[in-house]
């Protein structure tokens, strides 16, 4: 079976994308384990350019095929942001917690609070063959807050057909629907159609 790096530093990332791809029977290192330590800057202007960029960079160095995602919320009435600035949203140094304030603050007195997670996941080889695959979750934004579980904008993502944040759904709940897990299952069907027409 082929070994697989994930090209991630983000703990909450890590842990989803090891357990939907043990769930598909795919062997993952991290960048820890391998004694990884770099800095990559995202200097993309999209998910695809960023995943590329993180992807390339770590199976150069790795000489293994890395698996990276850039993600991040996209809301309708913020004219699609902040997107692909997701982790830096209000500030480089905001927590969580704060940049899901910083969000809500931006929000106040909207009442159009759609909004939708997207994932890109590319991989790259060390042939230097990428592959890739996109996955989105749709939802809106909560009036505050809620849950103590996830990362990131989970706890005022609400999902279509719930009734509840991204941050209350179980870890198994949440690896059902979420842009990761729908962007890493097109990936994996990706990935069987290349090494079918290999």
């Amino acid at each position: 079976m082929e070994k697989f790096v994930l090209a991630t530093a983000n703990a909450g990332k890590i842990r989803e994308m090891r357990s939907i791809l043990s769930g598909f029977g795919m062997e993952c290192v991290t960048r820890d384990e391998l004694d990884i330590d770099i800095e990559i800057e995202e200097t993309g202007t999209t998910f695809l350019e960023n995943a590329t960029l993180k992807a390339t960079k770590i199976s150069e160095i790795s000489s293994l095929a890395a698996i990276a995602d850039d993600s991040g919320l996209m809301v309708e009435s913020l004219g699609g942001e902040p997107g692909v600035y997701s982790s830096s949203f209000g500030g480089c140094n905001l927590s969580d917690i704060e940049r899901c304030s910083f969000l809500l603050n931006k929000l106040k007195n909207m009442e159009q609070r759609r909004a939708k997670f997207v994932c890109t996941i590319v991989c790259a080889f060390p042939d230097g063959n990428l592959l890739s695959a996109t996955g989105e979750c749709h939802g809106a934004i909560s009036a505050k807050p809620t849950g103590a579980g996830g990362f990131g904008y989970d706890p005022v993502f609400i999902p279509d057909g719930y009734d509840k944040s991204m941050a209350e759904l179980t870890a198994e709940e949440k690896n059902k629907i979420s842009h990761r897990s729908i962007a890493l299952k097109n990936f994996k069907a990706a990935l069987e159609l290349s090494a079918g027409n290999g």
